[in-house]
This record gives C-alpha cells, sequence and structure tokens, in this order.
C-alpha cells in the first residue's frame, strides 16, 4: 500500500472547482486512512461519483471511513473493501466502538465470492452482532458499494428534509452508472 500513497493525487486538485462548489446535495467526508489503503482509480471513482451528485468532497482524519452530511443529518459509514480472516476481528471491534458513537451508522462489506459471504455470516454471529444494530450492507463489486453508501445518504437526507417541508428536492435523484447487461 505504501506504492499507492505516493502515487495517490488529490483530485479535487485537479479541478478545484469540485472542491469548492457549495449547495448540492451535502458533504462527504473521507477517511485519509481509509483513502491511503485504496486503489486512486477507485478514488477518483468516487470523487467523479460524488461530483455528479452534487456532493463536496473532503478528507479528514476520521474514525469511520465515511461521513456524508445531508439535510443536517450526518451518516456514517464503514466500507470493508477487502474481508479476509485477518481483518474479521479487528472490523467486528471497529463497528462495536462506533455504533455507541453514531446514530446513524452503516457497514458496507464487498463480498464477491461465496467464501467470503460464508465468512461474513459465520463470523456476524460469531461477534454477537444484532440485527440491524448497525445495519450491515453486502455488496458485490466496490462500485456497487459506494453507490449504495451515496443512496443511503441521500435517502437519510431526504427523510430529514421531508419530514420539515414535504417535498423531496432534486438532488433526492442519484445519477448512478450504467451496467452492462
Amino acid at each position: 500500500m505504501a506504492n499507492l500513497e505516493a502515487r495517490y493525487r488529490d483530485p479535487t486538485a485537479q479541478n478545484p472547482s469540485k472542491a469548492t462548489t457549495s449547495g448540492g446535495s451535502g458533504v462527504c467526508m473521507m477517511s485519509t486512512t481509509w483513502r491511503d489503503e485504496q486503489h486512486p482509480s477507485f478514488i477518483n471513482f468516487i470523487s467523479s461519483f460524488l461530483s455528479a451528485n452534487s456532493f463536496r468532497l473532503n478528507f479528514v482524519p476520521i474514525a469511520p471511513d465515511f461521513i456524508f452530511n445531508c439535510g443536517g443529518l450526518s451518516v456514517a459509514f464503514i466500507f470493508v473493501t477487502n474481508l479476509d480472516c485477518k481483518c474479521i476481528s479487528p472490523m467486528f471491534s471497529r463497528v462495536q466502538k462506533l455504533k455507541g458513537q453514531f446514530a446513524h451508522l452503516y457497514v458496507v462489506v464487498v463480498l464477491p465470492t461465496k467464501e467470503q459471504n460464508e465468512l461474513f455470516v459465520h463470523s456476524y454471529f460469531k461477534y454477537g452482532m444484532e440485527l440491524g444494530k448497525p445495519t450491515f450492507v453486502p455488496v458485490e463489486d466496490l462500485e456497487m458499494g459506494f453507490e449504495k453508501i451515496v443512496k443511503i445518504a441521500i435517502s437519510r437526507g431526504v427523510e430529514t428534509i421531508s419530514a420539515g417541508n414535504g417535498r423531496f428536492p432534486q438532488s433526492a435523484y442519484i445519477h448512478t452508472r450504467h451496467r452492462k447487461s
């Protein structure tokens, strides 16, 4: 991962207007630690996806991997992009710690194989997770995982906004990538 850190470039530095745009759907704060562990092309995908959905992206040293603020509501996410035996215990310890700190916490886990899915299900019960506290969202790939994160953040923000005036803002409609069938 050290090689990735040296090659990583902040996508908003390439286009400063993206970093300073105000308004839109809200703000996404990404953990600098999480960012440094990812491939730069995935960070560029995230930056573009957020921009297309009117989010401003900030890199900050935070405990969850992401915090979205939409409509005055903060929603925190742990995004597990590579599940293996070595990271199971630390992941569930982190979940236990953060669920006490964030009222709206979601854990998105990329599970592309049957073996990873079985490992996750077995570990979920082994570590005494309570269904829905927090909500775990299994996905098949990285991009799908991030799309789910943004959809959840927007829907939680829309709940807050619509509770105030009964209307859904234009930003409530997410732009997704088109999948080839």
